[in-house]
């Protein structure tokens, strides 16, 4: 007998909130009867009772819509308090117990202390660096709205903004470019150098109470703000180096500005006015005619803008040593405290930022420096061959003798044709032209040999620019991360290279968590990174570099995909720098500047407002800074590596079973180097999970196959990290941050649970875990997997009592049979499986997926399958461009919409032809006279729609999973 509460077949009312409520009962219900029913997935039962519900018309779009609102409201408003609470905005510090009130204060009360102060702040700990890449998941507006809802400090303050951003889509903004991304970089930025600004005015006022006479002296320095948009090239060609040039050149302006809106107007500031409002006037000019994004300019639109650089380049100031000299000469001149402070925080940010507003990273790949370099040898085979290895150390050290430095003229980078040569050559114009104050950050992404370093080296003293550039090797791969010590163990062993260490005076080095994690698995990862930084400070101490600053730049998104801690910045944060690395770093002698990426639009949330950004630099500077530095006897022996962390990691456990660590890691490792080479993982990944996927920044679209839509997917190593981690979210489960930990764990169970819970680091790594699994379930995974089975809906079919679905569902098997994905797919689904059991035996504690983020995955399954359904009704046709009928479904199946609907509006279109009553000149030959408005009413649009609810719920998962990718 059929149940009367909550059954598929009880309609519902088009009220949403009663709507939400019967089908948040429907996954309830059904997760019961699951627990009875061990074939029964619970999932699917709900996306087949909503189908229903479709085909009855007890929901229809309009239901569909409110109900959409509702839930946004809801994911927006959580994501809002998550936010407020991840930066800790409500654990603002009061004047007195404020870190820079805390620093003054632990300072021994000795000759000397001031010095040592002022060398203490005076010296850049941590960097924040904003970072582009496609993950720009969400609407700037709602963007906006979020971080002003997470700014609001009561829930009744809250809810009309969450409420006003529910009311938007979740999908991004249809056209992102570059432009957008720098715009919005310049915003958070903005807020960064506010919030550091205030950081600075705080220190510099406890310093004054302590040193009434000297704290004019101080510059401090101790943070500061960077970002690579718009100068990043790393496996794009679309950036010109005019647009570079450009935006350096806004930076700039910014940096102008701000000076020139905030001096104190009095006579001693005069000579500082008039520098900088020449300056401003000058950089106006040169950005007047400066090539915009979009088109490749014309030489003479290339040279009119050359001519403005070099001709306005006195009166615009190309380093900041004028404008220092004449604040510090300012300083003495008036009269009040008050101007001082203001001059004070100007002369830090300038000492800081140099002519910037954000200071620059420039980034490429290791094949684009071998390329360049090659035409000036005559070396066969690749630098990453081993066979290889000591024939090109030798040939490059050899080029390193005899390197002499050649002129760059902007003609000479107009002809430049090889990418690296080019980004080197724009650099050296750049810090001529625009701003040379400071050096400029040079990565280098894929480095897997010592050779690329030392080519890097060659180049920059080819042009001129060795002491001006950082060369700073990304070590990512999980090649790099086996052979990360002996990249730079081989650069070292080269004179050249220590040299230039040495003239230098910092060793900068750049981890990334997005590529490994999704290879290796995000808690591998982890550990690889972190061994290898212990190895560089072995190494550093082995070459007598403890003398060098040690720079060390984490690259990741906000996404546990992409390395970010999800419960709270302070644990992001020590997260990246364990205390145990940088407590040895500091036993050596070794000072150590911390980096840090804030990435696309989610990064972005936490310089939002002002008042998230001064939460987030307090949270910096806890983590830099010591908290217990009151109690610290010997001022001297506190230096900015020392960790808010230290306390609860002192003698970690997880450091003294070394067995453990490395064999519990290398389990994680093995695993998912083996998932990742599965043909069912690359079926998962690629079939229908890039159309999930809205376009998210203005990198270039993926390649598309000769017949038409997307280029099938073999390997996750043909897309990038970003959506590979994306799609993961989208589907359910979150391999990259899961698998593998289960039969690592299973090894040593009573081990695995003591390091939970006595082991600071392993704890705090292992919560990356639990959120994983918080927003993910194999049931979900599951429902994905058999919408790709053919048995499945060929039982369907067997089952249904309706003629018309059971045709529908046999069409839809046969295709799916056609693509052959089913066997690879389950027997994925079985490796996924095995490992989450071993893993809920270990850890029985681990969260599920919430019922809301569940119907989410429920509603889009039926939307999906309410495409397939429509889309077999396509009237057959003659093969158009090679597309037939056949292919066109199988498109359909892998949700490329847009493409096929692209096509169906050329075969079958809603206006008449053209030619129609035109008379040629000869008897008229066959046409078609007809039109296909019903085609297009009853089948097209309604998939288009469907689809836009599709791509929209994928927004709102992105914010229920809390970052994209």
């Amino acid at each position: 007998m059929r149940r009367q509460d909550r059954s598929p077949d009880h309609a519902t009312s088009a009220n949403p909130e009663t709507l939400e409520a019967d089908l948040l009962g429907l996954i309830e219900d059904s997760r019961e009867q699951a627990a009875e029913d061990p074939f029964r997935n619970p999932v699917l039962a709900v996306t087949l009772a909503i189908t229903r519900r479709f085909d009855r018309g007890e929901i229809g779009e309009a239901d569909l819509d409110a109900l959409f609102a509702r839930l946004r409201g809801q994911s927006l408003a959580a994501r809002a308090e998550r936010l407020r609470a991840y930066v800790g905005l409500d654990g603002h510090d009061t004047r007195e117990n404020a870190m820079p009130a805390r620093l003054v204060a632990a300072v021994p009360r000795r000759q000397g202390d001031f010095e040592a102060f002022r060398d203490l702040v005076g010296r850049t700990g941590f960097a924040v660096v904003f970072t582009a890449h496609p993950t720009f998941g969400m609407p700037r507006a709602v963007a906006g709205l979020i971080a002003q809802a997470a700014t609001a400090s009561d829930a009744a303050a809250r809810r009309p903004l969450t409420d006003k951003a529910a009311a938007l889509s979740t999908r991004p903004d249809p056209a992102i470019s570059l432009d957008d991304e720098f715009d919005q970089a310049c915003i958070a930025a903005n807020h960064g150098r506010a919030a550091v600004d205030a950081f600075n005015d705080a220190l510099l006022m406890a310093a004054r109470e302590r040193w009434p006479d000297r704290w004019t002296e101080l510059v401090p320095k101790p943070f500061a703000i960077a970002s690579w948009v718009g100068c990043d090239t790393d496996g794009r060609t679309d950036i010109g180096w005019w647009d570079t040039l450009r935006y350096r050149l806004e930076s700039k302006r910014m940096q102008l500005d701000r000076l020139n809106r905030e001096l104190p107007g009095v006579p001693a500031t005069q000579v500082v006015r008039d520098l900088t409002a020449g300056a401003l006037a000058a950089v106006n000019r040169q950005l007047a005619v400066a090539p915009r994004l979009g088109t490749k300019p014309s030489l003479e639109a290339v040279h009119r803008f050359a001519l403005a650089l070099i001709i306005e380049r006195e009166r615009a100031q190309t380093d900041a040593t004028a404008i220092l000299a004449g604040l510090a000469g300012a300083m003495g001149g008036v009269t009040t405290d008050e101007e001082r402070r203001t001059i004070a925080i100007l002369r830090a940010g300038i000492a800081t930022h140099g002519l910037s507003n954000a200071l620059p990273h420039f980034r490429l790949n290791a094949s684009q420096i071998h390329n360049a370099v090659r035409r000036v040898t005559d070396l066969e085979g690749e630098p990453t061959d081993a066979a290889q290895r000591r024939s090109h150390l030798a040939t490059i050290h050899a080029l390193l003798n005899d390197v002499q430095a050649v002129d760059v003229d902007f003609g000479a980078l107009a002809a430049e044709r090889a990418s690296a040569a080019r980004l080197m050559m724009t650099i050296t114009q750049i810090l001529k032209h625009v701003d040379g104050t400071h050096p400029v950050r040079f990565l280098i992404a894929e480095t897997e040999t010592g050779y690329t370093l030392l080519a890097a080296l060659w180049l920059a003293r080819h042009y001129g620019i060795a002491d001006k550039v950082e060369i700073t090797p990304l070590f990512e791969t999980a090649s790099a991360l086996e052979q990360g010590i002996r990249v730079l163990d081989d650069a070292l062993r080269n004179p050249h290279w220590r040299q230039y260490l040495k003239r230098i005076g910092r060793l900068t080095v750049q981890f990334g968590y997005s590529d490994s994690g999704r290879y290796v698995g995000q808690l591998a990862a982890s550990f690889w990174i972190e061994r290898l930084r212990l190895r560089i400070t072995e190494l550093m101490t082995q070459n007598d570099l403890t003398g060098v600053e040690l720079a060390i730049f984490d690259t990741h998104g906000e996404s546990i995909g992409r390395g970010a801690h999800p419960t709270s910045l302070r644990d992001r944060l020590a997260y990246l720098a364990p205390e145990d690395a940088r407590r040895r770093n500091r036993a050596a002698g070794i000072r150590v500047r911390l980096e840090s990426s804030f990435q696309g639009s989610d990064g972005y949330l936490m310089f939002g407002t002002l008042p998230l950004a001064q939460a987030t630099v307090e949270r910096i500077a806890e983590h830099v800074f010591a908290l217990d530095v009151a109690d610290d006897d010997s001022f001297a022996d506190y230096v900015l590596s020392d960790a808010a962390s230290g306390a609860d990691e002192a003698d970690d456990p997880i450091y003294a079973e070394s067995d453990f660590s490395a064999e519990f890691f290398t389990v994680v490792r093995q695993d998912m180097e083996a998932l990742v080479d599965d043909p069912g993982y690359a079926a998962l990944l690629g079939t229908f999970g890039p159309s999930l996927l809205d376009r998210t920044g203005s990198r270039p679209v993926a390649r598309q196959s000769d017949g038409g839509g997307p280029a099938t997917i073999t390997h996750p190593r043909q897309m990038r990290a970003i959506p590979n981690n994306a799609i993961l979210q989208q589907l359910g489960f979150l391999a990259n941050s899961l698998h593998g930990v289960g039969r690592a764990a299973g090894r040593a169970p009573d081990l695995f649970r003591d390091m939970r819970r006595d082991s600071a680091r392993f704890s705090r790594a292992f919560r990356l875990v639990q959120h994983a699994a918080s927003v993910g379930d194999l049931d979900v995974l599951r429902a994905y997997i058999d919408t790709l089975d053919p048995a499945v809906w060929l039982e369907r079919a067997r089952r249904t009592q309706r003629d018309d679905r059971r045709d529908e569902l046999v069409v839809i098997a046969t295709a799916l049979d056609r693509l052959r994905l089913a066997p690879d797919l389950r027997r994925l689904f079985g490796q996924l499986t095995r490992d989450w059991l071993s893993l809920r035996t270990a850890a029985p504690d681990l969260g599920t997926m919430s019922p809301r983020l569940t119907l989410l995955h429920a509603i889009r399954l039926a939307l999906i399958h309410r495409i397939w359904f429509l889309a077999v009704h396509i009237p057959g046709f003659r093969p158009q461009s090679g597309i037939s009928r056949e292919a066109l479904i199988e498109r359909f199946l892998r949700l490329d919409i847009d493409g096929c609907l692209t096509l169906l509006e050329d075969i079958f279109p809603v206006t008449p032809d053209p030619t129609l009553g035109l008379n040629f000149g000869e008897p008229a030959g066959p046409r078609d006279v007809g039109t296909y408005e019903a085609e297009h009413g009853t089948l097209f649009e309604p998939i288009r729609r469907s689809f836009a609810r599709v791509r929209e719920l994928s927004g709102m998962i992105q914010h229920e999973v809390g970052a994209f990718g």
